[in-house]
């Protein structure tokens, strides 16, 4: 397995991302206010359009990583996504682009202010292996319809797009039992069939939903939160964070993968 070309950093004010090996990072946001948006991020796909996103399956993410704190404020965790609500056009000198429908396989970390599923059944935050599989509409058609999404703000229209978004958006997820802040081993692997997820070499949450590509790289924390639940009362924004908070890489290492899903992890 091999470090990833080109990171680069998406930071706001005052907020870190070093490097300090070839394999590691320390990536670190300021304390402050809510109403202030805190990001640290690193991805490989800021000035590429999503068809030139680089990552296929089948594929194996692998690293280390721990956090400073227990419950953090807002979203962190890492993993593949294509990027698709189009929220920050150009941030950081990046490419701009149309919103799409998501397709992700990630551990995605999640304060309790978020609710982050169209289903029901499944964890809306927390520790969480998730997937995202959207059907693919043209992006243009796609912008035709986006002013719809100020209906958001409607519960009783919320509610509705919201049932309508699930035969379009399949999503999956299982919670996880994990101390964040102590080292663990972290691994994803996406393959045409099925997402296999392991933490600490062990077998965690396996997924027949499945992404589609091409995606890109993507390892964040941050202090927004977003909250869509049952009840369609869209809630969003940032949260207060009273001291830093920081999130530390190690042995990141991507692998394009053959082997039937199940098996021990490659080593």
């Amino acid at each position: 397995m091999g470090a990833p070309p080109g990171l680069n950093p998406r930071l706001t004010r005052n907020a870190i991302a070093r490097q300090v090996s070839p394999t590691a990072w320390f990536l670190e946001i300021p304390p402050g206010p809510a109403g202030e948006y805190r990001l640290s991020q690193l991805d490989d796909y800021s000035n590429l359009s999503r068809r030139g996103f680089p990552w296929r399956a089948p594929l194996r993410l692998r690293l280390q990583a721990r956090v400073s704190q227990a419950a953090l404020p807002g979203t962190w965790g890492f993993g593949f996504w294509n990027e698709p609500f189009g929220l920050a056009l150009g941030f950081g000198g990046g490419a701009r682009r149309l919103p799409a429908l998501p397709n992700a396989a990630w551990f995605f970390f999640a304060s309790p202010e978020n609710y982050l599923s169209l289903r029901d059944d499944l964890p809306a935050h927390g520790a969480l292996a998730a997937t995202f599989q959207s059907r693919n509409i043209p992006t243009p058609l796609l912008a035709f319809f986006t002013p719809a999404a100020l209906l958001l703000a409607l519960p009783p229209a919320a509610r509705l797009l919201r049932q309508l978004g699930r035969r379009f958006i399949h999503q999956s997820a299982s919670s996880l039992d994990v101390d964040v802040t102590a080292w663990h081993a972290y691994e994803i692997d996406w393959s045409l069939q099925q997402v296999s997820f392991y933490l600490d070499e062990q077998l965690v949450f396996q997924t027949g939903v499945v992404p589609q590509g091409p995606l890109g790289l993507v390892l964040w924390i941050d202090n927004q939160y977003a909250s869509l639940p049952s009840d369609g009362r869209l809630r969003y924004g940032t949260l207060a964070y009273p001291e830093s908070a920081w999130l530390e890489i190690e042995q990141l290492a991507l692998k394009s993968i053959n082997r039937p899903t199940g098996n021990k992890p490659f080593m």
